[in-house]
């Protein structure tokens, strides 16, 4: 993926500007919060300041603060999150919005986000957060397009899909720690979902 988005930027001349965006907001996010680690100062990115795991709780949503729909990917738990988070997102939301536009990779960003936060809040409650549901829905669009039109010069290697996938199931078992699960399923779903849509590619 790193040739892939390495050409990309050489061919078009230009920098993945939203992408270092979203990277510089994570990185401001994970400053203030001290990682996660100061709590008043994380909550108001979480998806609710109220402890529970049901809809009727999103009492700041409903007052419309909507924004906490999406906030969560901003907060990261550790300095290896944040980095293994970002590093990723360089490669595979610098590779859409260089081979696309930004408009395409905040459109994506945000319906993943939405996505991947609503169905780790339904399942946990609102202490998670991570760029993590985002990143496999990235992986998935891009992986999905490529496939069903390498037409567009697409290609996510195979190696890169096995690794991101047998991580995937590693952090289903314990192993990794308490990890945001359900948020990278619906991403991923979420990701693939939008592949398929009838969008010019070319």
């Amino acid at each position: 993926m790193q040739e892939l988005f390495t050409g990309l930027i050489n061919r078009h001349g230009r920098l993945p500007q939203l992408t270092l965006g979203l990277i510089i907001a994570c990185v401001a996010v994970a400053l203030f919060t001290n990682l996660g680690a100061d709590i008043p100062r994380l909550l108001p990115f979480l998806m609710s300041e109220y402890r529970g795991n049901q809809l009727s709780q999103l009492v700041q949503i409903q007052q419309g603060e909507y924004w906490r729909l999406i906030t969560p990917i901003l907060a990261h738990f550790g300095l290896l999150h944040l980095l293994f988070n970002m590093m990723w997102l360089w490669d595979l939301g610098g590779t859409i919005e260089v081979r696309w536009s930004p408009l395409r990779l905040a459109l994506l960003t945000v319906v993943i986000a939405v996505s991947s936060n609503l169905a780790q809040y339904l399942v946990s409650g609102a202490l998670f957060g991570g760029m993590s549901g985002v990143v496999f829905g990235l992986l998935a669009y891009l992986y999905v397009i490529g496939r069903l039109q390498p037409q567009t010069g697409v290609f996510v290697p195979p190696q890169i899909m096995a690794f991101m996938l047998i991580w995937f199931a590693i952090c289903w078992t314990g192993l990794a720690g308490n990890i945001a699960n359900w948020a990278h399923l619906a991403g991923l779903v979420a990701g693939a979902l939008l592949a398929l849509l009838p969008v010019e590619n070319h």
